[in-house]
């Protein structure tokens, strides 16, 4: 794995030889693993949560990984790296698709690393666990829904135990009514009084009255933290009666007490190291001797551990070590308050030392802490290279906020780090000003005194990078001159080998090509963009670009290159042997579109089968916008409108605008969806929402939205029979039309012929004038393989291509046509068996199904279908699911009932 891995979190704490053994809790787990998904460990800090978990790992007769999360942790890719290294601890072999779409540097999410886990998990031939320790550090929504994900798929043989201050946002109340729940609460896990006794003896070596143990363990309510200050408090005080009446309070106060107690009772060199070392999140010997100043570290700390002084070790080699949480917190608002011209001087000792071992994001952490603005920029600058690498925009944005804004104003490579920041975490309101410091700073130097630098190799590339940005931004906000203009700067400052950053700036130009209608053009920048990207040998972004040059070929009306593009686009991911699953997941998509389009609807389903395959590797499990919107498509090809406007509905939340323009937008194909189902109020609420009116000029960029506004005029005139909107529609696609021919945009052209017909046709059924467009389209789609751009107009198509016949118009491509319109009869009975359905049965989940009927064993059906019997149990979870039985036999008879054989 490329990213760095803190291999001191998947370390199970050491189990003590003085403990108070908790064998009733340990049962309580042991008796939950089998049957139940979840143990939830929950309880304020100082109850023992995490000593109960190991006690309980160390005896548990499964394997068991083990990750110490913290603050650092909400970073998704953190979380992620890792959780599959804890799992590696046990399980080699679980992992590895996981780890190379981790270090692919694509966009991942949680919940789809997770399903490659569970995959590899439910593979494994034995038990196992997982701990997750601190989870309550945890306050990333994305991480925490791809746990709920996790837990709701747990394969029967894996149990997770989740320790935590806070019950984490899970469905804690269904897996609790479902008894996939075992919970152990504060009140289990507070010590009873003859626990605290055996603790205060066995433990700690003191010799107190029953009274007095029952005392303690009723004024602290058993809370073990508060025992364990007690009883080092008690180990240097003589009157115990005394420190018993002082002994009040409630938790807060007594934490305040104790370890006011506790620490003035510690010799100073002790004192002072507590002290000192409670800024840092880990303790290790030669990081404390940096800190501190001294050469002990290591033999305090060890001591420290034998003295059960709060310190946790977090590896087998006594190496690296941890403050109780609750203990670090109460140590460090002493030094704040006692001594607070400390505290920058300690975070800047740590910085060093942290900077030594190359541990970039520490030290930056340090340096902050200590209010060393002018060293934290250094590092975040020297990182920054890095740090774009993989993709950490929201870390950086987190520390350049931190920074004086006019120490970040001073430095030309830190402002444009901070405009790439912005712009890789979505955040476009600083960019422009950022990108101006920079700017200004280039235009003054080298007169500038105030200048820093401190990276030279990015200062010198300083100016093609703001270009290259500029232009990027540019776009983004629709400033088409500008992104031009930008784009051909990076061309004049970058020489003719820089392959790579000149490829950029060529396909920025043809994006903006493209966003004018100027597609052929856009074509040609854009393909020469990305032969330049491709010699750099940017494998991922030239398979990405596949889908922006498919685009343009579909929006000139090119089906059978944008099939060709698709393919040498996937040939050359496959070539060179890499796992870009969410560019190749796109494409397969497009290509789902251009067979659904030529009406071969089975290698549509086939190619999205493989689309969600391959984004579920991605990193989107629940596919993208891309799939949502083929395969709204194909549900509506299949005669199920309902169906395709619930896939438009999700592809509308998934969209997210980015560098390509937005042709087709989701509203639209909405609107033809409410026309197809009769719902025209919302159609017409449509078109007045867009403030679109026949009277605007034709644009490329709101041509398909014109194109649906004569199919809502032409709808309104079925249910109105108003004259008016025959007319209206009429003269829009006539100004249409012409746009179209002049943009050479074939399948636009096309359409606007077909939308002709029906209108000429509509009002008294003029077969003679519905003809000459409808001839025109004919000829003009038959050579690229247009089929539901026809046969989706319905009956009046039918009524017209029948008269076409009559009169030997393309006989071939007629009849094409006209077969295809009846099998829609066929199709529209097949959506009313799946309405019956929660959801429609997949290809391969029919086929799943045939075979049920026969004897074939599992494996025998995984071989039969040349998939993994993994995979097989997976469309038998769906098939289940979707026809709501439970076994193979039920499946069958449902199946029959529905006459879906």
């Amino acid at each position: 794995m490329n990213r760095p891995i803190l291999t001191t979190k998947l370390y199970i704490p050491f189990a003590r030889s003085k403990v108070v053994l908790r064998q009733r809790l340990i049962d309580r787990i042991n008796e939950g693993l089998d049957r139940r998904k979840l143990t939830l460990i929950s309880a304020s800090a100082g109850f023992g949560k995490t000593t109960l978990a190991s006690e309980w790992a160390a005896s548990c007769d499964r394997p068991v990984a083990w990750l110490s999360l913290d603050e650092g942790d909400n970073e998704a890719a953190s979380f992620l790296a890792h959780f599959i290294a804890a799992l590696k601890t046990i399980a080699n072999e679980v992992g590895d698709d996981a780890v190379r779409i981790l270090d692919s540097q694509q966009s991942t999410s949680v919940e789809a690393i997770f399903t490659s886990l569970l995959n590899d998990i439910s593979a494994l031939p034995c038990k196992l666990a997982l701990v997750l320790d601190d989870y309550h550090t945890i306050n990333a929504k994305g991480i925490n829904d791809g746990l709920i994900f996790l837990v709701e798929h747990l394969p029967p043989h894996m149990h997770v135990v989740i320790a935590t201050r806070e019950d984490p946002q899970l469905p804690l109340s269904r897996l609790r009514a479902r008894g996939l729940l075992t919970e152990l609460r504060a009140a289990d896990l507070r010590f009873s009084v003859g626990q605290a006794a055996e603790f205060f003896s066995g433990v700690m070596g003191l010799k107190l009255s029953a009274d007095d143990i029952a005392a303690l363990e009723s004024r602290t309510e058993g809370w073990i933290a508060g025992l364990q200050l007690a009883a080092l408090s008690l180990q240097r005080h003589e009157n115990i009666p005394a420190f018993l009446r002082e002994f009040a309070g409630d938790n807060r106060y007594i934490v305040d007490y104790l370890v006011e107690e506790v620490l003035r009772r510690q010799p100073e060199p002790i004192r002072n190291f507590l002290l000192q070392t409670s800024i840092l999140d880990r303790l290790c010997g030669p990081l404390c001797d940096a800190v501190t100043g001294q050469e002990n570290g290591s033999v305090r700390l060890e001591a420290l551990e034998k003295g059960n002084f709060f310190v946790v070790p977090l590896d087998d080699k006594r190496h690296w070590y941890r403050y109780h949480h609750l203990f670090a917190q109460v140590l460090y608002a002493h030094v704040q308050a006692d001594q607070p011209d400390r505290l920058a001087d300690l975070h800047r000792r740590a910085s060093v030392w942290y900077e030594q071992q190359g541990s970039s994001a520490q030290a930056i952490h340090h340096a902050l802490a200590a209010k060393a603005f002018a060293r934290a920029a250094d590092l975040i600058e020297l990182a920054w290279p890095s740090l774009r690498r993989n993709n950490q925009g929201r870390a950086a944005l987190g520390w350049l906020r931190t920074l004086p804004d006019e120490l970040v104003r001073c430095r030309p490579v830190l402002s444009v780090a901070y405009a790439w920041a912005s712009m890789a975490s979505g955040q476009f309101a600083a960019v422009e000003a950022r990108l101006r410091d920079a700017e200004r700073l280039l235009e003054t130097q080298p007169k500038n005194a105030e200048m820093v630098v401190v990276d030279q190799e990015e200062y010198r590339y300083l100016p093609s990078t703001i270009a290259g940005y500029r232009a990027a931004y540019s776009q983004v906000l629709g400033d088409t001159p500008a992104a031009i203009r930008y784009a051909r700067q990076v061309l004049d400052l970058v020489p003719e080998g820089d392959h790579l950053r000149r490829g950029a700036a060529s396909a920025l130009l043809g994006l903006a090509a493209w966003t004018d209608g100027s597609l052929e053009t856009a074509h040609r920048l854009f393909s020469d963009g990305m032969a330049g990207v491709l010699l750099a040998g940017n494998i991922a972004d030239a398979v990405g670009g596949t889908v922006a040059l498919a685009d343009i070929r579909i929006s000139q009306g090119r089906l059978l290159q944008a099939m060709r593009t698709c393919e040498r686009g996937i040939q050359l991911a496959a070539d060179h042997g890499k796992h870009l699953f969410q560019g190749t997941a796109a494409i397969y998509a497009i290509m789902s579109e251009l067979c659904c389009e030529r009406n071969e609807l089975q290698a549509a389903m086939r190619h999205l089968q493989r689309s969600k395959e391959l984004s579920e590797r991605a990193g989107r499990p629940k596919a993208g916008y891309r799939w949502h919107v083929a395969m709204a498509r194909l549900t509506e090809a299949n005669g199920d409108p309902e169906g395709a406007l619930a896939y438009l509905e999700e592809a509308e939340r998934l969209y997210a605008s980015d560098f390509f323009p937005n042709v087709r937008p989701v509203a639209a194909m909405k609107t033809r969806a409410w026309i197809a189902q009769g719902k025209l109020e919302n159609a017409l609420d449509w078109a007045r929402e867009q403030g679109l009116s026949v009277e605007d000029e034709p644009s490329y960029l709101r041509e398909f939205e014109q194109l649906t506004l004569a199919r809502v005029l032409l709808a309104k005139y079925r249910r109105e029979g108003s004259e008016r909107m025959i007319v209206e529609a009429a003269g829009l696609l006539e100004r249409l039309l012409k746009a179209a021919e002049e943009g050479e945009r074939l399948g636009s052209t096309v359409e606007i012929l077909i939308l002709q017909a029906i209108v000429r046709f509509a009002p008294d059924r003029d077969i003679a004038a519905a003809l000459s467009p409808l001839e025109r389209a004919l000829e003009l789609a038959g050579t690229e393989g247009f089929v539901r751009l026809f046969v989706d107009e319905g009956p009046a198509m039918a009524s017209l291509l029948e008269a076409a016949s009559k009169q030997g118009i393309a006989p071939h491509d007629v009849q094409r046509l006209l077969t295809a319109l009846g099998s829609c009869e066929t199709n529209r009975a097949t959506a009313i068996i799946n309405a019956a359905l929660s959801e429609p049965l997949s290809q391969r989940e029919h086929e799943v199904l045939r075979l049920f009927r026969t004897e074939l064993s599992g494996p025998d059906i995984a071989r039969e279908l040349h998939v993994s019997l993994n995979t097989l149990r997976t469309h038998t979870k769906h098939i289940f699911g979707k026809l709501e039985v439970n076994n193979r036999r039920a499946a069958v008879r449902r199946a029959e009932e529905l006459g879906l054989f």
